[in-house]
């Protein structure tokens, strides 16, 4: 007798139906798993063999072949502990034929508990497209496999449980639809910026436009401080972005982190990271790599700290995210494509002293320059605006309880409204940052001042075709934001302004 059941496995961060096929037949007693399973698929056997024990039920004394289908795809990670279990009592008839509109997968331990797998989103949306009813899932992966809906998602806290379920002595509770956590209450506020007026507005722009940004200054200006309170006024994830951002996090076993959290992704990794953690783990001969922190950071927002920093292989990973939106990862074991459609916030100083343009400077021209070419062209020309940053006045601090700054929530509400004008125009969820090449025409119009001025500045300021789509979606952004649907002459003079770096660097 061939016993089935049916599982999910994962693929990059997309699911995919496998069948566990269990067979039974004569020969001294083993188990064989096939079906290119890894090292951690093939070490089942001696957790299910427990499993199977601690809940008093019987291990057949026969040859035990487990097959894992489609046998073409390498398997790997725990999820197929418990349809391999399920497999076999059901077969070695200890258990009743299992239905075949559900799909099943958990990680066992010794006592039968079931333990939390990655991925567990992406296999319960597999299972719904697939055309299957329910999904049983263990517990603590219930809460973020529920944000897939049209499916009935079971949460199994041990095989006891689940036996009593299937037999149909208690029924377990299905998990119902998850909703967003509220909004966090200590997320830094622009209201404690003082001064610093003129970079707000071009993080507020950024914001509004979904533009990358580059904050050139010196130590103790606020840079990072800036930077950390930019997610503060961007508009929350829509419901599509939530379940991409959910996917992303569960495929590395933190999606109950991702679902408790109700705000974009922010990620901050260190200037000595490697090119492999930023686009997308290492992978072996038998893994995929894993999404890496521009994945991480999918609808949220990449911060970048000492920017010339970083190593030179670390920064040019970035230039086809920043492009297309995506990164593509070839290694041994395949290829994968991760969605990385992020935010770039990076800040530097302008100098390697950190204080040129001030007295306290010790760099030479030279070595100014020097340090600014650790920056390539092709980078600068895809971050959107890039802005010196000059040191706090006093007067601002002396005023810090006495002259109130603007709110996040008051730079929020015009954000807010600049993107409903840019959805309106162009579609959910596309903001003028993703405005294609063809679409540059019909949204983007200028006045005869404003192209009389940009035909000017493209020779004066050598901008390459890039920059000068670039420059023209933040002046659409400008223009949003003041309520216009042409762009004018002084929308397209602040854009312009924000190109100061690409000067700096070629000189």
């Amino acid at each position: 007798m061939v016993a089935r059941v049916f599982s999910a496995g994962m693929r990059g961060i997309d699911g995919y139906i496998v069948t566990v096929e269990c067979l039974l037949s004569s020969g001294l007693p083993r188990l064989d798993v096939v079906g290119l399973p890894t090292g951690a698929v093939a070490e089942a056997g001696e957790r299910v063999r427990a499993a199977v024990k601690a809940c008093s039920y019987d291990w057949p004394v026969s040859r035990l072949t487990v097959n894992l289908a489609p046998a073409d795809t390498r398997k790997a990670g725990t999820a197929y502990d418990l349809p391999i279990l399920l497999s076999i009592l059901t077969a070695a008839g200890e258990i009743n034929a299992l239905p075949q509109d559900a799909v099943f997968f958990g990680e066992l331990s010794l006592t039968g508990e079931l333990r939390p797998v990655c991925g567990a989103l992406s296999m319960a949306l597999a299972a719904r497209d697939a055309g299957f009813q329910a999904v049983y899932v263990p517990a603590q992966n219930a809460q973020e496999a529920a944000y897939a809906t049209s499916i009935t998602v079971l949460p199994v806290p041990n095989l006891p449980a689940l036996f009593d379920h299937l037999a149909g002595r208690a029924a377990l509770p299905p998990c119902p639809p998850s909703e967003a956590p509220p909004s966090p209450d200590d997320a830094p506020d622009f209201a404690h910026v003082m001064g610093q007026h003129a970079v707000k507005r071009a993080l507020e722009i950024a914001a509004a436009g979904g533009h990358n940004i580059l904050l050139s200054g010196s130590p103790g200006s606020g840079k990072s401080m800036m930077a950390k309170c930019f997610p503060s006024i961007l508009p929350p994830l829509s419901d599509s972005e939530r379940l991409d951002v959910i996917r992303i996090w569960s495929a590395i076993g933190r999606g109950q982190e991702a679902v408790a959290r109700n705000a974009r992704p922010f990620r901050s990794p260190h200037h000595t990271t490697s090119a492999a953690a930023l686009a997308g783990g290492a992978g072996t001969a038998n893994r995929l790599p894993t999404p890496g922190e521009i994945s991480l950071a999918h609808h949220g927002v990449l911060f970048l700290d000492e920017l010339p920093e970083f190593h030179r292989d670390v920064l040019e990973t970035l230039r086809q995210p920043l492009e297309d939106g995506t990164v593509t990862i070839s290694r041994v074991a395949g290829q994968v494509t991760y969605p990385a459609r992020f935010q770039l916030i990076a800040a530097m100083n302008p100098c390697r002293c950190g204080w040129y343009g001030t007295g306290r400077c010790t760099c030479s021209k030279a070595s100014v320059q020097q340090y600014l070419r650790r920056l390539s062209g092709p980078l600068l020309d895809r971050i959107d605006l890039q802005v010196a940053v000059q040191p706090v006045e006093y007067a601002a601090l002396a005023a810090r309880g006495q002259a109130a700054e603007e709110p996040s929530a008051a730079i929020r509400t015009r954000v807010l409204a600049a993107r409903a004008v840019q959805y309106a125009r162009q579609g959910a969820d596309v903001c003028n940052a993703m405005l294609s090449p063809a679409q540059l025409a019909d949204c983007c119009p200028l006045s005869e001042d404003a192209q009389a001025m940009f035909a000017a500045a493209f020779e004066r300021l050598g901008l390459t075709a890039r920059a000068h789509d670039r420059v023209l979606r933040v002046a659409r952004t400008i223009a949003d934001l003041a309520g216009n649907p042409v762009i004018q002459a002084e929308h397209l003079a602040e854009a312009l302004q924000y190109r100061t770096l690409d000067r700096a660097v070629s000189g």
